[in-house]
């Protein structure tokens, strides 16, 4: 399975801080935003990674990433010279996903829990064995107005997916997470545009509820899905990431870790990278995990 970042937008919502800059460069307190998505995908074993982004914007994340090797990995890069719905990620990235299954991710989506990793490595596993068609995942929230959102009967079979509806028919709303089968291209390119304009990814997913190949899986309580829209939830974000590294030791979302943990980068490759950024806290993170 091959991986999508969905790192393109104008976040008018963040302006100022936005205007000159990606939303998803930005700091989540001492990491790019753009990393923890990055993050989930390397979690869920995926190695080969297409960013798109703005015309603008996509030089910064060539930069920041460079072409994966240093991670073990495989970047490409894509321009979506128009923001026209989140299902286009499949129509830009087809020639990158080649046939196989893809997972996007949307790039100022974090998350963070027990047993995330082994989640992410079970919707692969179940995507790729036929088991399901899709599998995506549902979260519990106040007000899910501003998402997509599944609905469940008694038994936990989803009856119907709505899209930022004004009367919710569920408090579950649909994360930035998504995988889909080989087939996902081909349905994404036969897409009508939304009254929006845009060609939503929750009519692509139902597309695979119709076909009875949807999968829906539910964090619990005590997971956290973090999105960025605003400026509060932006620091909110960096103060959560904060406490849970300054209180247990241990960095979230570290890529050059994550890499190492895989087994994609040597002890060796591991300490070369913390030495380049040794005099920061970041650098010295590395240095001392791979003593």
């Amino acid at each position: 399975m091959k991986g999508i970042i969905l790192a393109g937008g104008s976040a008018t919502r963040l302006y100022p801080l936005s205007k000159a800059i990606s939303k998803q460069i930005m700091p989540v307190y001492d990491k790019p935003m753009i990393y923890y998505p990055l993050s989930a995908l390397m979690r869920a074993g995926i190695r080969e990674v297409l960013i798109i982004s703005t015309p603008r914007d996509l030089p910064m994340f060539e930069e920041l990433l460079g072409d994966g090797s240093r991670l073990g990995m495989r970047f490409e890069y894509k321009i979506q010279e128009v923001p026209n719905g989140l299902a286009q990620a499949f129509v830009l990235g087809k020639e990158f996903l080649n046939g196989e299954p893809g997972c996007l991710i949307l790039g100022d989506n974090m998350f963070y829990g027990q047993h995330f990793g082994q989640m992410l490595r079970d919707a692969v596993k179940q995507v790729e064995s036929g088991s399901c068609g899709a599998c995506i995942f549902g979260y519990e929230v106040q007000d899910p107005t501003a998402y997509g959102v599944v609905e469940f009967d008694e038994t936990g079979k989803v009856l119907s997916l709505e899209e930022k509806p004004k009367m919710p028919k569920s408090n579950y709303a649909i994360p930035g997470l998504y995988f889909y089968d080989s087939t996902v291209c081909d349905k994404a390119a036969i897409l009508e545009p939304s009254a929006r304009g845009e060609y939503e990814i929750t009519d692509l997913n139902k597309v695979y509820l119709a076909e009875g190949k949807l999968q829906v899986k539910l964090f619990e309580r005590g997971f956290a899905w973090l999105d960025t829209g605003n400026c509060d939830s932006l620091l909110d974000a960096g103060n959560f990431i904060a406490t849970i590294q300054n209180r247990q030791g241990f960095y979230v979302s570290c890529i050059e870790e994550i890499a190492w943990r895989q087994g994609w980068i040597s002890t060796e490759d591991l300490r070369g990278l913390g030495k380049a950024m040794e005099k920061t806290q970041y650098g010295q993170y590395l240095l001392r995990i791979a003593k």
